[in-house]
């Protein structure tokens, strides 16, 4: 085979090679989001399965459920029932700590107490090294560590788990450029994410929007 056939062909296989890596990149992310998806669809329709034989149905009942739950907690009377069973819920032993903790897990991220809404920098492992956090807590007298002392949460990238850290307030940098979605976006990318190029993204998705 001649050089120029050789060349040729190597450079076919690489042309080949790169639209291979192309299309795991255009695929992956599809393919690993629509079989989280169906993990958590498959998980939430077996609850019902055994009363309900309709796959489908048992995800769509308890999707109903949780919406009407949250519609009749925001009613005052309704309301008043619920902050009746979460204060039992609160005083009962064993239970407590189990309900608290979860409520309190859910409405850091999405209730009335958010507390990943103030993104940071925090200096931990060395002093010109900087990690992106959350502050979830300003005072840390509880711990007898006086008002210098503030409460940071690291997410981990790629990984639900995250660790907190309590730092000197001085080693702690308010983030005030990206909101704190963006933050945690680019935290638990490892810094992959282009967060220019995102909003770009959703300008343009707002603005086509608008004209529909």
């Amino acid at each position: 085979m001649s050089d120029g056939a050789t060349k040729t062909k190597g450079f076919a296989l690489k042309k080949i090679f790169r639209y291979f890596i192309q299309g795991v990149i255009v695929l992956a992310p599809i393919a690993i989001t629509a079989y989280v998806l169906y993990l958590l669809f498959d998980k939430v329709d077996s609850i019902l399965y055994p009363l309900v034989k309709i796959h489908g149905l048992g995800f769509a009942i308890i999707l109903v459920f949780i919406i009407l739950v949250g519609w009749l907690s925001s009613n005052i009377i309704m309301g008043g029932a619920i902050s009746f069973f979460d204060h039992l819920m609160e005083r009962t032993p064993g239970v407590k700590f189990i309900y608290s903790s979860t409520k309190d897990f859910f409405e850091a991220f999405a209730g009335d107490k958010k507390k990943f809404n103030k993104a940071v920098l925090a200096s931990v492992f060395a002093e010109d090294v900087w990690i992106v956090g959350f502050l979830t807590d300003e005072e840390m007298r509880k711990f007898d560590m006086g008002a210098d002392k503030v409460a940071v949460y690291v997410p981990q990238a790629y990984n639900f788990a995250g660790q907190l850290y309590i730092l000197p307030r001085d080693k702690v940098r308010k983030i005030e450029h990206i909101t704190s979605g963006e933050a945690m976006k680019y935290a638990v990318t490892g810094g992959v994410v282009d967060l220019d190029e995102e909003r770009d993204q959703q300008k343009k998705s707002e603005l086509k929007m608008d004209h529909e």
